[in-house]
């Protein structure tokens, strides 16, 4: 269920840099704390996971799902049976080759940890290697969405790793961070709070088709990538306007007037489409284990505290009901049209109702990122729809 969303996607770049550097310097939207791509939702964890790692499947910039690691698939006649064939002299970071059975142990690895390999594995009667470049994926009834399941483009990403590494227990965080992706993660220069390092690696083999969202082929032209940890934005634009580095992700949107007004610093949208943000509840605890109350929440927020608070300007970002994006096939914000209001009345009526006692909402604050600046606003308007809440940072 989503509370809140926006749509925005930024960076700025010096104009030069990728033409001749062969080290760039980036700064990312957060830190990296944790090398295991299975282990959390953190979107730059899920960035380092596609420096790193490749996968089966990839969306391109229309949402589609198209062949990334695999040559190609074939589908049986009763939809039970799925096929997949790999791509030849893909190889990891280590010289072994892929082989269909690291494909097997890292998707076994990642199913429980993603809700859609949940519900994909639920249906999965079988995997098993045909040769080494060959499995099937054998099904207990037809299932439409296999195909986006492994391509699918956010936290969880099933991530392909060796069979030794990916066979530890998904309770375990792996310490190993071999992939078979575009760049070599190196563990022994990782600096968490200072900085992450990656390496071009020269037996990678990129797809032919051009590069389209995350499909397609992954060119590299650089030697090395580092990403900076610098917490100040201000410090971050200095650095950029000096040139002392190259990238900013995500940068602070009252800082892109002064990024636009110098000629060498490109500033750009990476997504379209934009992004979202959501409020998740946990349904296994009180208060929100009671739906009547979950939708308590949808009356008490609204989108633009959120959307004024976290980006100013209108162009910036638009109010979007849907939880599946506006502007794509899946939207719809049908049994939405009256809430996200801030109905505070219809709010305290409803947890009157359901006997809400004032057991304490607990949100989870995030102070290392820009969307930090919004729990706040989320903590105040759950107040004042009728909520204890405790804010945790």
């Amino acid at each position: 269920m989503q509370a809140t969303k926006w749509v925005f996607g930024a960076a700025v770049a010096l104009l030069s840099f990728s033409a001749q550097a062969q080290t760039v310097r980036a700064v990312m939207h957060a830190d990296i704390k944790i090398i295991d791509p299975i282990w959390t939702s953190a979107y730059n964890v899920r960035n380092y996971g596609y420096m790193v790692y490749d996968t089966l499947l990839a969306m391109d910039e229309k949402l589609a799902v198209q062949p990334q690691m695999l040559e190609g698939w074939k589908i049986s006649d009763d939809k039970l049976t799925y096929t997949f064939t790999l791509r030849d002299g893909l190889k990891f970071h280590d010289g072994a080759p892929v082989t269909s059975v690291d494909c097997i142990a890292s998707l076994q690895r990642w199913a429980p940890k993603d809700a859609m390999g949940q519900k994909l594995f639920s249906l999965v009667k079988e995997l098993k290697a045909v040769d080494d470049k060959t499995f099937a994926m054998v099904l207990t009834e037809p299932y439409g969405l296999v195909l986006e399941s492994l391509g699918k483009p956010s936290s969880t990403v099933p991530f392909i790793m060796p069979k030794r590494v990916a066979d530890t227990p998904n309770n375990v965080q792996i310490s190993d961070p071999t992939g078979s992706g575009p760049f070599v993660f190196r563990k022994d220069l990782w600096r968490p709070g200072e900085k992450t390092v990656y390496d071009k690696f020269k037996d990678y083999k990129p797809r032919p088709e051009p590069a389209s969202g995350l499909a397609g082929g992954k060119v590299v032209n650089v030697d090395r990538v580092e990403w900076l940890n610098i917490t100040d934005a201000q410090t971050a634009v200095n650095a950029l306007l000096a040139g002392e580095i190259d990238y900013i992700d995500q940068p602070e949107i009252e800082l892109l007037p002064l990024l636009a007004k110098d000629k060498n610093v490109v500033v750009g949208s990476y997504n379209k489409l934009g992004g979202q943000l959501n409020v998740r509840f946990n349904t296994l605890h009180k208060p929100f284990d009671n739906a009547k109350i979950r939708q308590a929440v949808f009356y008490a927020l609204n989108q633009k505290d959120f959307l004024v608070a976290g980006f100013g300007d209108e162009k910036y970002y638009k109010e979007c009901k849907a939880l599946f994006i506006c502007g794509t096939t899946f939207a719809t914000d049908r049994g939405f049209e009256d809430k996200f209001n801030s109905d505070f009345a219809k709010s305290k009526e409803i947890l009157k109702q359901e006997g809400y006692d004032g057991t304490p909402v607990v949100l989870l604050y995030a102070t290392d990122t820009q969307t930090g600046r919004l729990t706040p606003i989320l903590k105040s308007l759950l107040e004042r729809g009728g909520f204890v809440v405790d804010m945790q940072a």
